[in-house]
């Protein structure tokens, strides 16, 4: 038996999937952490109409939650890397 969304939900596209497992390898995450990866529409002046949020969320300790400014699919693993890491916005 395979799993279906609800009806009017879809499933994750591949790149925000691409996105949550490029997560887990740049900070070594274990499986017990939740990895969310969101597009959100963004009325801000100046800003894009699509950013990108990623929140982890580990069993035990803080949460840590990234803003990219950029649809996931121009996201490249440079940018990413960078936001992660602590060398971007946040």
């Amino acid at each position: 038996m395979y799993l279906q969304p609800r009806p009017g939900i879809a499933w994750p596209s591949p790149r925000l999937r691409e996105l949550n497992d490029a997560v887990r390898a740049l900070l070594g995450l274990d499986d017990d952490t939740a990895v969310i990866i969101r597009q959100l529409g963004c009325g801000r002046a100046g800003h894009p109409p699509r950013e990108t949020v990623v929140a982890v969320l580990p069993m035990e300790g803080e949460p840590h939650r990234w803003v990219l400014h950029r649809p996931a699919e121009q996201i490249t693993e440079h940018e990413l890397r960078a936001a992660l890491l602590g060398h971007g916005p946040r």
